[in-house]
């Protein structure tokens, strides 16, 4: 039995849990000034980089979080009423982990195709995920910064499919050579590296705090 069984039902924590978390954690990272030290950009390249300002950037989240909710109760409503029964039978502790396993390697390949086709195809890119990329210098805040038909793709429906990628991974992706690297997320580099994509880094220590992200070989065009 779930601790919060009796004060919330399971519909609402797995559509709002999720967007509380969300906040937290950003929240931590965006807030605490000793975390500066071991920032991948300092907030002033933050300031002249990127096209959006912080502000615009949380109504955007904001909007994706409520059309997610809003799919989220829609599926629990379907899912309800085809569950005529009334009965959830849980699956085993090691079913359970193999079925998180492979929830994993879905996400990461719904992830990889669609996300490299948007920058693929131009129109998909100059109208869609562009405004991800509006973002030059990515932070927590940012991560569901998205046009709304790519949030449905590449957060929404890819979770209703339902770690050696990380922050620096991502970063590189985001610096303007590197558009077309490491498209993999949130988990696996499996994909880029089966199809040329991956491109390693180093994490380099700043003169003064921080850190900074550099590809290991020249990115081509």
């Amino acid at each position: 039995m779930a601790f919060w069984e009796g004060y919330v039902s399971d519909e609402a924590m797995g559509t709002f849990a999720p967007i509380v978390v969300y906040w937290l954690y950003a929240g931590v990272y965006q807030l605490l000034p000793p975390l500066d030290n071991y920032r991948l950009h300092t907030r002033r390249e933050e300031d002249e980089k990127n096209s959006v300002p912080l502000p615009s950037v949380v109504k955007g989240v904001l909007l994706q979080q409520l059309v997610q909710a809003t799919v989220a109760q829609g599926l629990f409503l379907l899912t309800s009423r085809a569950n005529t029964s009334g009965i959830t039978i849980q699956p085993s502790v090691p079913v359970q982990i193999i079925q998180i396993v492979i929830a994993m390697l879905v996400m990461d390949t719904w992830q990889f195709f669609v996300h490299r086709y948007m920058h693929q195809n131009k129109f998909l890119y100059r109208h869609v995920h562009s405004q991800h990329h509006r973002l030059v210098v990515p932070y927590a805040i940012g991560a569901l910064y998205n046009h709304l038909l790519e949030g449905l793709l590449l957060d929404t429906f890819r979770r209703a499919l339902s770690f050696l990628n990380n922050t620096t991974y991502h970063d590189i992706h985001h610096q303007l050579q590197g558009l077309k690297y490491n498209y993999s997320q949130p988990f696996f580099p499996i994909w880029d590296k089966l199809f040329g994509t991956y491109m390693p880094y180093n994490l380099v220590k700043r003169p003064k705090r921080g850190f900074e992200a550099r590809a290991m070989k020249a990115m081509k065009d």
